[in-house]
Order: structure tokens, then sequence, then C-alpha cells
């Protein structure tokens, strides 16, 4: 925060600047026990009857009375990342999107309705990456019932945490009622040091297909109906790694989506008894070095915020936070 040549500090945002980045400090404690401040950075998302809402890059949002703030300025977007990939937020979306197909998907403006008989959140929400082309309730009700005639749970997926990310959107339906239920982290790197890792890729085998033992070690298919085959099939390039196991279910697995200059990273499993035996990291530098020979440079993946051990897996190879999203349930 800065201060004014007198000492004060300066509060220099107002509600015209609802949509905007913010950087805010506010009063707390009693005044008798010294003043004690709080800063909070993040999308101003509403500033009604005296309180201010921010969403922060984790998808929290903080409300803060009028009354205690003694700060507040705009604030450029998040610095841009030193290393790894550059990539706005839209394109980076639309990415993801493709490498997991939906089997069922209609277009509401630019909103996208998906549908996969309800194997996993990513192929059953809408994607919105703009305007729905008519009033936020009327879409909103669009939506409900376009999943209801499906026999699904309307959700939607919104981002936060980046330039262009839908902190705004977020609030709006969390108003309306709507239930934030996972958080998941889209995180990016360049593809080479990935291929380039010291691993041992003896047992990784690679297929443009997978068969019933690679879904067996895959813990989100479990009874798998034709719609997971779909899902997981559908990609622009999409290659399939596996480890032989002591039965025949494979000790690890993986999946690589190849698209253009990125190299999508999904499915990692590994059986719970071979684990710290570097098969994750295996499987990842030998789909890594097949996606460089198609000409990717840069990789994401996603995993969920509450991950630890897979984050600092991550971590280690390269990889940072994008942005996060977010899905949320229709009450």
């Amino acid at each position: 925060m800065e201060f004014t040549t007198g000492g004060r500090l300066d509060v220099r945002i107002t509600p015209d600047d609802v949509g905007k980045r913010v950087s805010v400090r506010q009063l707390t404690g009693e005044a008798a026990r010294g003043r004690k401040f709080t800063d909070t950075v993040g999308v101003l998302t509403s500033w009604d009857a005296g309180v201010l809402s921010i969403t922060q890059r984790s998808g929290v949002s903080v409300r803060i009375p009028e009354s205690v703030l003694v700060a507040g300025k705009t604030v450029p977007a998040a610095p841009a990342r030193r290393r790894g990939p550059s990539a706005g937020y839209a394109e980076l979306a639309r990415v993801v999107a493709r490498a997991w197909p939906p089997v069922e998907s209609e277009q509401l403006g630019d909103w996208q309705l998906r549908a996969a008989a309800g194997f996993t959140r990513r192929a059953n929400s809408v994607l919105p990456l703009g305007d729905p082309g008519r009033p936020l309730d009327e879409a909103l009700t669009y939506v409900r019932d376009w999943y209801a005639a499906r026999g699904l749970p309307a959700y939607l997926q919104i981002a936060t945490g980046h330039e262009g990310t839908q902190e705004v959107l977020a609030a709006e339906v969390e108003r309306r009622g709507w239930t934030r239920e996972v958080t998941a982290l889209i995180r990016t790197g360049p593809l080479a040091p990935v291929g380039d890792l010291d691993a041992d890729i003896s047992r990784v085998a690679l297929s443009r297909s997978f068969d019933d033992a690679w879904l067996a070690r895959y813990q989100r298919s479990r009874n798998p109906g034709p719609e997971v085959t779909q899902v997981i099939a559908g990609g622009p390039s999409t290659w399939f790694a596996s480890v032989a196991g002591t039965g025949q279910v494979p000790a690890a697995i993986g999946r690589c989506v190849v698209d253009g200059r990125w190299a999508g990273f999904m499915a990692i499993e590994v059986d719970p008894a071979a684990r710290r035996q570097g098969l994750a990291t295996a499987v990842m530098t030998a789909l890594a070095r097949t996606a460089l020979t198609e000409g990717a440079s840069a990789a994401w993946l996603q995993v969920e915020e509450e991950n630890a051990a897979a984050r600092a897996l991550y971590d280690g190879m390269g990889f940072e936070t994008h942005h996060s999203y977010h899905h949320f349930r229709s009450a």
C-alpha cells in the first residue's frame, strides 16, 4: 500500500472498479490495542450496501465492510511468469477442454454445455468462455433444464487467478446459491525438461489405444460404460502409457494429448504397492519424449488443490500454477 505525504493511507477505488484487480488494506483489532492491518489482493466482484467482495486467486471470496477499509488501489494483472510457456486463459481453457471431450455438447452463446452421462465433472459441466447471449438468470435456467433433461446435476466450471478469468461470474453464481464443490489447479511448464528427466523408461509401453487392463488401473473408470471409453479416447493426438505389473493390471499408467504446441498429461496412476519407484516420472518422461517428436513444446496438467504429493512431484518437473478452476453446482 502507498501512503500519502501526510502519512495517511489512501483509498483510490470506487464501486466503478468492480471487475478490476485491486489491492486493499483493512483495519483489524481494536484501536486501543494498536492498529493492525490485513491486506487482500484479488478481483473486486461487488460493492453493495457498504460491503466489498473480493475474489482471491484461489477462488475464495472475502467480504470487507467499507467502514474498515483504510486503503485501496487497482493493480495490474498478476505479474508475468518468469519461466515456462506464456498462455492466455482462453487459449489454455480450450486446449484443456479438447483433451477431455464430452460425448454431447451444445453452444449457448460463448458457453459450451458438455455432457458424458456423468463421467467426470469436466465432461459434464458448462465451460463459460464469454457471453451466453442472454441475461445471466435466463442462461442459468437454460443450463439447469439442459442437464435435468439428461438426468444430470448442473455444473459450471469457472476459473480464477489469471488475467481474463471469471471471478465476477463466480461471485454472481454464488450469490444465486450455486455451491463450489471442487477446486483444481491448471499447471503449465516447458515440455523439454520433462522429456530430459533421468528416468528409466525401459518398462514403459506406449500405444495409441488402451485396453481393459489400462482401464482397471484408472481409478475414475469403475464399471466403465461407452461414454468412458469415448471421453478417454478423444483428443487431437492421444497417447497411452502403461508399465506392466505383477498381475494383469498395470503397475502404472498415463495419458497424454498433443494439441499444437501443447502436451497435456492426465490419468497418471500408480499402484499403491509400486509407489516411490519412479514409475510416475518414467511414464511422464516417455510421454513427453513422444510429444516432443510431434512438435509440442509446452506442457500442462491439472491437479486437485489438496493433492500435496502430486503437486510436489510436478514442482520438481518445473510446473507452475497458471490458474485455478472450480466446479459450482446448482442449488
